[in-house]
């Protein structure tokens, strides 16, 4: 049984959901805002958060940015459900979550993005993954330098854990939209781009930024050598 963790102040929208989800193997609790999630979360851990963007008292996206600062729970997949349709919000919920929604949306559409959410959520059997000082654990959903902490929002965590997963090898901006958002999700190429320049962002006060690399007119690579 799947357990999500719907976030919504809308009861009729979460009457809604539960409707079109009721015949999926999904187990769902309920919460009309942010700190009724976060209570929920004190007692259970859902597999995974359904969102609402408008939240009363605190967003769904200053909730989602909070819960990634909380290390019992930031490894837990986010879809934001919202009608802010513009490229630069999608980029902010992208940003924030492991996937955006615009509403209307279909259920079967729906369905589609929490599968595709669920199917590449990196399994807790993984080891740690290492370059140098550079360390990435999937279990804790934690970057650390010299054991320091490396802050990085979860779009930046899965492209790296992909990246050090295949070192050396050059992935277009396709490939790495198929592997690290996954196949049903539709966002523009670009988006590749700005979460690159935010991965290297995090990693520059450690040394590690040049590690991920651009292969002009190609993609990107991420490599044990720095470039000349």
């Amino acid at each position: 049984m799947i357990k999500l963790l719907l976030i919504e102040d809308e009861a009729p929208v979460r009457e809604m959901l539960k409707f079109a989800l009721a015949d999926e193997d999904y187990a769902i609790l309920e919460a009309a805002d942010a700190s009724e999630g976060f209570s929920i979360l004190r007692d259970q851990r859902p597999d995974l958060i359904l969102l609402d963007w408008m939240l009363p008292g605190m967003s769904g996206v200053d909730f989602a940015r909070r819960l990634r600062r909380d290390a019992a729970n930031r490894g837990i997949p986010i879809i934001l459900l919202t009608a802010r349709a513009e490229e630069d919000d999608k980029v902010q919920g992208l940003g924030n979550a492991d996937d955006y929604v615009t509403k209307p949306f279909s259920t079967r559409e729906l369905k589609a993005r929490i599968e595709a959410v669920l199917r590449r959520a990196v399994p807790e059997s993984e080891g740690m993954l290492q370059l140098g000082s550079l360390l990435l654990d999937p279990v804790a959903h934690a970057v650390s330098v010299d054991g320091s902490p490396v802050a990085m929002g979860p779009t930046e965590f899965r492209l790296l854990h992909f990246f050090m997963s295949h070192p050396e090898r050059v992935y277009s901006r396709e490939q790495l939209l198929d592997n690290v958002w996954g196949q049903n999700v539709y966002v523009e190429e670009r988006t590749v781009d700005v979460h690159i320049r935010r991965l290297r962002k995090a990693l520059s006060p450690h040394g590690y930024d040049h590690n991920v690399q651009t292969v002009r007119a190609v993609g990107y690579r991420f490599s044990a050598r720095t470039e000349t």
